[in-house]
């Protein structure tokens, strides 16, 4: 994990509620790899709402769905729920970019999130219309090197992906949402 500190972030209800509850039936320290629309909302401001927390990693393996997934007595209390993302392809070492939200408010919860760029390549293979939008709001928001962003797919996404003819498009696609300026930048 990344040691450098992490900016105040709140957590919005109904999320708060949820969260707490959750690391209350949870026996043991987990750590929560997310993506999706709660990383995006609650770490990068991304104006929507979302009703899941998408998770790549759970470590400790628990079985989280049948506390909190879809159907759960918890998601029916909160109206949210938590959901494994079992299609996804995340570059090799993410891990190692992970921040944690919420530092020491939690027992045995660590809500981790990637950095923009993994987040980002998280999105690659779905190339949804609301994962272009997510990208291009990234984009514009943080100041991002599209540099990095081609490199992190060429060297630890890319060798992992099928049909990388049309992933390499994508990300062309994608890397033309930079400015013009961030195209030269090192």
């Amino acid at each position: 994990m990344p040691s450098e500190p992490v900016p105040d972030v709140n957590l919005p209800a109904p999320w708060a509620a949820f969260l707490d509850e959750l690391d209350s039936r949870v026996p043991e320290p987990v750590a929560l790899h997310c993506i999706g629309g709660f990383v995006l909302t609650v770490w990068y401001g991304v104006p929507r709402v979302t009703s899941d927390l998408d998770c790549v990693a759970v470590l400790p393996h628990h079985d989280l769905e049948a506390i909190a997934g879809r159907g759960s007595g918890l998601a029916k209390r909160h109206k949210i729920y938590l959901q494994y993302v079992a299609v996804n392809t995340m570059p090799e070492d993410y891990e190692t970019r992970l921040t944690e939200l919420f530092p020491g408010r939690f027992k045995n919860l660590r809500i981790c999130v990637p950095d923009p760029y993994d987040l980002m390549l998280s999105k690659l293979e779905r190339n949804s219309p609301k994962d272009r939008e997510d990208v291009e709001y990234l984009v514009g928001k943080l100041k991002l090197n599209p540099n990095l962003l081609r490199e992190r797919y060429e060297r630890e996404q890319r060798p992992n992906l099928s049909n990388e003819s049309r992933h390499d498009l994508t990300l062309k696609l994608w890397l033309d949402l930079f400015p013009p300026q961030a195209q030269f930048s090192t």
